[in-house]
């Protein structure tokens, strides 16, 4: 019997098997977590939807949605009762967001919008990204839906991710495509004070120089001067002397020592009169939150103990912790597609499903963690507890681990849609590698000559072998040059 039939046959029935998989992962989904958000802004009072469990106050989110040309994020607040108060997609990604001081439900956010590359006027990042982007600071009032543009800049191949309001005419900006933090006068459009990772760090640590070396994604003005920055491919959180740059026994983490941070986003200070000083951070690609409290201040060797910790068996990638008065924390898991709040005991108190959240902010509660107290004060317990008790959670913690992490949330964040879970992902996987086995089978049986001119001659259309083949290379090489890109 020609072994050729059944091979097919077995392969078809497992490839069958792998789209049916697919199939009723896409459909027992459902829609996005979002949609419902888009379908419930505009009702009436009356009929407007309740989405999400009642909270004392608005709670704000942002939505970034992979940061690509085709896609929008959003900005969306919900009322205290869970309905939706204000929902937007005018931007291609939303970033932080901030309460407005001395204005109810009003906000201050960046975004950024996707431009026509002929906008920048060519350069060498745009004629190697096509990367054409403006940054915007607006205030945004949340009842009325005015916007107020305090500051925007047009860039090639950068981004802003947060900027931090000092006065009505003054903000603080991070900038991701520079590397660079600095205050501008809103009211001149000029510059005054400028930092660069470069006059504090060596080109050699961190990210590759010529691209994503630093990705500073985060700053904040402290009350005494200081200016606290995220330095995410630094593994680091540093503080600036804005004479005299980084204060180097004041940096919280190392390149490299994850035991301590990895690729973290948001850091929120916490200072001696909220039981500081003390840094509470998402910790992104430990998969956890962690607070850091201040040590040896008074003649004694200075540092950062570790003081809280937080994870449970869902979480992935969290980019946003926010302390609040009463000692909850609000948090943002963004591969998790969810916002919710941790009590003090540890437990879940509050989930809001959503999809690719980068932060959340709940007004009334003060800016970010500025109103909350550090763990230490508030006697916050430490929550770490992991589920591995059945086989199928073994055997993903064995694939979590040999695959690194900055793969795993950069395919589920970037490439993979919203709903493809860890079983998804290796269903799609499979699938590819299954058609180009297939393809390869195909080529050895049909002795098929691999040159340009018998897959491309007049005399004779491919065939249907021929184009499985091509089809699974294509798949494989694009699925390669993506996981390749984010190694």
């Amino acid at each position: 019997m020609n072994v050729r039939t059944p091979t097919r046959a077995l392969l078809g029935v497992v490839a069958l098997g792998l789209v049916v998989a697919l199939a009723s992962g896409f459909v027992t989904a459902g829609v996005s977590p979002n949609e419902q958000y888009d379908r419930s802004a505009d009702r009436q009072a009356g009929a407007r939807e309740r989405v999400v469990g009642s909270r004392s106050g608005v709670t704000v989110v942002t939505v970034q949605r992979g940061d690509m040309r085709d896609l929008s994020g959003e900005i969306v607040a919900f009322r205290s009762n869970g309905t939706v108060l204000y929902h937007s997609d005018r931007y291609s990604s939303y970033w932080d967001v901030d309460p407005t001081p001395n204005r109810t439900r009003t906000v201050t956010y960046v975004a950024t919008k996707w431009l026509n590359e002929s906008v920048c006027g060519g350069g060498p990042l745009l004629e190697d990204r096509g990367d054409c982007r403006r940054n915007v600071v607006e205030r945004l009032n949340l009842t009325t839906g005015e916007r107020t543009r305090l500051y925007s800049h047009r860039m090639e191949g950068g981004r802003w991710h947060d900027a931090d309001v000092i006065n009505d005419t003054h903000v603080l900006v991070g900038d991701i495509g520079n590397e660079a933090a600095f205050v501008v006068n809103t009211s001149s459009g000029v510059r005054e004070w400028t930092w660069t990772a470069e006059s504090d760090l060596p080109i050699t640590s961190g990210g590759s120089y010529d691209e994503d070396w630093v990705h500073l994604n985060d700053v904040e003005m402290l009350r005494d001067g200081r200016v606290m920055v995220d330095l995410r491919n630094q593994d680091r959180v540093a503080f600036l002397d804005r004479s005299r740059g980084i204060v180097g026994n004041w940096t919280l983490g190392s390149e490299n020592d994850y035991s301590v941070l990895r690729e973290q986003h948001n850091p929120d200070y916490l200072p001696a009169s909220a039981g500081g000083p003390a840094v509470v951070v998402a910790d992104s690609e430990n998969d956890r939150l962690a607070e850091y409290r201040r040590t040896g201040e008074n003649g004694t060797e200075a540092g950062w103990e570790r003081t809280w910790v937080w994870s449970d068996d869902r979480m992935q990638w969290p980019r946003d912790a926010d302390r609040l008065p009463n000692g909850h924390t609000l948090v943002t898991d963004t591969i998790g597609d969810r916002v919710f709040e941790i009590d003090r005991q540890g437990e879940i108190a509050w989930t809001l499903p959503i999809d690719r959240a980068y932060e959340a902010e709940r007004l009334g509660t003060g800016d970010e963690s500025a109103g909350g107290p550090s763990a230490t004060k508030a006697g916050l317990r430490s929550h770490t507890s992991v589920s591995t008790d059945g086989v199928a959670d073994r055997f993903e913690e064995a694939v979590r681990g040999v695959v690194p992490i900055g793969v795993q949330n950069g395919l589920l964040g970037y490439f993979f849609p919203w709903w493809m879970g860890f079983y998804d992902v290796l269903a799609a996987l499979a699938l590819a590698g299954l058609l180009g086995v297939w393809g390869g089978l195909e080529v050895w049986w049909s002795s098929v000559t691999v040159s340009v001119r018998s897959w491309l001659g007049t005399d004779s259309l491919p065939s249907l072998r021929s184009i499985l083949f091509l089809t699974a290379l294509a798949v494989l090489g694009y699925v390669a040059s993506v996981v390749a890109s984010l190694v």
